[in-house]
């Protein structure tokens, strides 16, 4: 994934810079990251901010754990909850 990819993604989701110089979701939303490397995978769910130095992306989680990873090794990212003015879709049929 580029820097721009990565940009627009945490764009849409609304993302703000916190007094910690991370991109930080809103409230009740979070990210997960997809990252692969040389055949293995892994997967860093609970995301709640983002901060981009360089060739590094460093995810900090809801439980306060700083993750950091090679920007090139991320190829997907999944949003969760509310952001971008849209409702958190809620399990169910109502």
């Amino acid at each position: 994934m580029t820097g721009n990819h990565l940009e627009a993604i945490l764009k849409q989701a609304s993302a703000k810079l916190d007094k910690d110089g991370f991109l930080a979701l809103p409230d009740g939303a979070a990210l997960t990251l997809y990252v692969a490397h040389d055949g293995a995978s892994l997967t860093i769910p609970k995301v709640d901010g983002v901060r981009l130095d360089g060739e590094l992306v460093y995810a900090r989680t809801v439980k306060r754990e700083t993750y950091t990873v090679v920007q090139s090794d991320l190829f997907a990212l999944a949003v969760d909850g509310a952001v971008g003015g849209q409702p958190a879709r809620r399990a169910g049929f109502a």
